[in-house]
């Protein structure tokens, strides 16, 4: 006697991932789709870019929507960073709240909580992130203070750096997706357009390899991308700040952190091109970019990912 096999239902949906900056959102991201979609840096306010990223599976999948932290802004990108997190919240299938399993729940926590006590139906899932810096009994009380808080449909202790527990979060968040189609081929990992992944690793490497002054002073624009004749693929990027000084600190002595910068990209570029790439960085002023509609719409800011 042949068996029937039993087949579930195909489920797909949305998933907002929010947070205060530096609690490790895009780390979560990356380690639930298996890959770096998303810039990471231990510097907070690294995301700029609300961003897709897709995990698909056998019977689901999940499009997670990376969000710059929320936070009180000091200028107009800090306030379409805000903006741009803030209207996930009632797009979606579930929210995803990340906080740290290291640090009592602080002001931007409880600001995070009141904007989600204007969601009416969307489920709210609790992800306490980093549980591998701390002891597992130090848990209970961070869970007990934050049930208090919110009626958070689930709260799930995970590490995104060392993957613990992040098979029970995919699971978790399965069963509360809508059944449905999938929305994006299966072979799909992000929706993020080339020239913004390519400039948002450039910032990646200003951003680890530069002082306090520079990196939240910075944009990154990407002008070309041609291959030429020889095979190597040419990407010539121009890197804004706001003063001369932050210029001169970008290019160093002799032009050489800017050398460094461009060495650690490239080599990251070329992996994700998989292809020989000369990596050409300009450095240019712009004083006061982040207040300037223009130019912020000019790098790619304020304008909506569909």
């Amino acid at each position: 006697m042949k068996l029937v096999q039993d087949e579930r239902p195909f489920k797909s949906g949305f998933v907002t991932v929010i947070g205060r900056p530096n609690v490790g959102k895009s780390t979560l991201v990356n380690s639930l789709v298996g890959r770096k979609v998303a810039i990471m840096s231990p510097k907070p306010q690294t995301t700029r870019h609300r961003l897709r990223a897709v995990l698909t599976r056998p019977e689901a999948q999940i499009v997670f929507v990376d969000t710059p932290g929320i936070h009180r802004p000091q200028h107009r990108l800090g306030e379409i960073m805000v903006e741009a997190a803030l209207q996930t919240l009632n797009d979606v299938d579930v929210v995803l709240f990340v906080i740290e399993a290291d640090k009592a729940p602080g002001p931007g926590d409880e600001d995070v909580i009141d904007r989600l006590k204007g969601i009416k139906t969307t489920p709210v899932i609790l992800v306490i992130n980093k549980v591998d810096r701390v002891a597992r009994p130090k848990l209970l009380p961070l869970i007990d203070e934050m049930r208090r808080k919110y009626p958070f449909a689930e709260i799930v202790p995970v590490s995104a750096l060392k993957g613990d527990n992040l098979e029970r979060l995919v699971e978790t968040l399965v069963g509360y997706l809508p059944e449905g189609p999938p929305y994006f081929p299966e072979d799909m990992v992000s929706d993020q357009p080339e020239r913004v992944l390519l400039a948002e690793l450039v910032r990646e490497k200003v951003l680890h390899l530069t002082a306090q002054e520079v990196p939240h002073s910075v944009a990154v624009v990407v002008e070309e991308i041609a291959e030429r004749p020889n095979g190597v693929t040419l990407v010539r990027v121009t890197v804004y700040v706001e003063r001369e000084s932050q210029k001169a600190i970008l290019i160093g002595q002799g032009g050489l952190m800017l050398k460094r910068i461009g060495q650690a990209a490239r080599e990251e570029i070329e992996g994700q091109l998989g292809m020989k790439v000369f990596l050409e960085l300009w450095v240019k002023v712009r004083p006061k970019w982040r207040q300037n509609e223009r130019y912020l719409r000019e790098f790619g800011y304020g304008q909506s990912n569909g």
